[in-house]
């Protein structure tokens, strides 16, 4: 187990800024061009990343028409599953070039994949990482495959109870994963905020002591911007170009401009909390004039007892704290001392 994974060089978990990354899915609407822009929009709006879904229909269901096959409720109501999965898929033609933009415009690139062929294609693209989705969290020998190839492993937990995704922890662990982190998420689309149960972030990461995300369904950036003050160390969220081109998942996705926004709200979030002790010092100096502190208020001769006529708390913080008034109280001066002066500790007799 590893509390900071690593990705091209970028350090991922516990005091590490928020990984962000935009996940393109089905958004492309079968359109190369179109797939190029979310690619370049996602590094517009500043995220760390952008990934894909490598599958085709026939490899990740089949092409029938039993009941079992068809889905029932929520977005995609009525649809067969090979018919989902057709229109949301991206070709695999289009891989290299999508990596070639992303590393252009200086971000990550790397993708989920769903069966076997999938990983042993997208290692011929050198990914530097590699997603489980969530439906696959228990797809062990899927996880075993991907780990077997030595790289980092962002695993999505959806539906899957404490023994499941024990299980795909441990099989990471066995079969040789650069590290791995684990995103909560909810398996609805979209998510309701009142489901989402953002108290399981921290028990994954006192659980497992890795490092420990979000992959985000429900609309808007609320919830995403409460994971990383509950200590969320990454970020997943779909990225469209305009919901209105519609797609598989149009509906729960984020424009360009709010990306860029969630983007710089979460940078926002993790500057307010990361642990930084000198930060505080910085602000109480910065900021010590509008503090109270004790004054030598009349000329006092060496030898001269401090008293009420002579010191008092006023602003600003330059000298002893209030609280010490009644230790000066009744002590001599070992100098003399002259009105406005901040009172210390070197200028009262220790008698």
């Amino acid at each position: 187990m590893k509390e900071i994974i690593q990705i091209n060089g970028r350090c991922i978990g516990k005091n590490e800024p928020p990984y962000i990354i935009a996940e393109i899915s089905g958004n492309h609407n079968g359109e190369l061009a179109k797939a190029i822009s979310l690619v370049e929009a996602a590094a517009d709006a500043g995220v760390d990343a952008v990934k894909l879904q490598t599958y085709t229909a026939d490899t990740i269901t089949l092409n029938v028409n039993r009941p079992e096959f068809k889905i029932s409720g929520g977005l995609w109501d009525g649809k067969n599953l090979y018919d989902l999965y057709s229109e949301a898929s991206t070709p695999w033609e289009w891989h290299e070039e999508l990596f070639r933009v992303a590393k252009a415009k200086g971000i990550d690139c790397f993708s989920s994949p769903f069966d076997p062929t999938a990983v042993d294609f997208l290692e011929k693209l050198d990914v530097p990482a590699y997603k489980i989705a969530s439906f696959e969290l228990v797809d062990i020998p899927l996880i075993e495959k991907v780990s077997s190839k030595g790289k980092p492993i962002i695993m999505s937990t959806g539906i899957a109870n404490d023994i499941e995704i024990e299980e795909a922890c441990i099989s990471a662990n066995k079969f040789g994963a650069d590290g791995y982190a684990l995103l909560h998420c909810i398996s609805e689309y979209p998510t309701q905020p009142k489901d989402m149960n953002l108290q399981v972030i921290k028990k994954l990461k006192d659980k497992f002591k890795v490092p420990v995300g979000l992959s985000d369904h429900t609309l808007g950036s609320n919830v995403a911007i409460a994971a990383v003050a509950l200590g969320a160390c990454i970020i997943e969220k779909h990225i469209t170009l305009k919901r209105e081109d519609g797609g598989p998942d149009a509906a729960f996705s984020m424009e360009p401009n709010e990306f860029k926004s969630l983007v710089n709200d979460c940078q926002t979030i993790y500057s307010a909390i990361k642990n930084s002790a000198s930060s505080g010092i910085g602000t109480q100096k910065a900021n010590a004039i509008f503090r109270r502190s004790l004054f030598v208020i009349k000329d006092i001769l060496i030898g001269e007892f401090f008293s009420l006529d002579n010191v008092r708390s006023i602003r600003p913080g330059a000298g002893i704290a209030p609280k010490y008034l009644n230790q000066v109280i009744g002590q001599s001066a070992t100098r003399s001392i002259k009105k406005g002066e901040p009172l210390d500790w070197g200028m009262i007799s220790k008698e």
